[in-house]
């Protein structure tokens, strides 16, 4: 896990993406322009929450997350995406 030295405000949550499929099961190499954006991926920071919603994931969970959430964030050459709690599908 990253050590990174961002505090998410509010509901938010930083999550660094899982790499996208390299392979097919059939060891077709897939090109970087057809590789589909990653829907998964680790907490690595977490809000303090609000009055009305408590915070429900933690730094490590593993969640699914819709395809165009959050904002695209790098931090010393590594991708991240800041979201809201509520733009989380699952832990898994």
């Amino acid at each position: 896990m990253a050590d990174v030295n961002i505090k998410p405000l509010a509901d938010r949550v930083l999550i660094k993406p899982q790499q996208a499929e390299q392979k097919t099961a059939g060891g077709i190499i897939i090109p970087d322009t057809a590789q589909e954006k990653p829907q998964k991926g680790e907490v690595v920071a977490v809000g303090p929450g609000t009055k009305d919603e408590t915070m429900e994931v933690k730094v490590g969970d593993l969640v699914l997350y819709g395809k165009y959430s959050g904002n695209e964030l790098t931090i010393d050459s590594t991708e991240y995406l800041m979201m809201r709690q509520s733009d989380i599908l699952a832990v898994i």
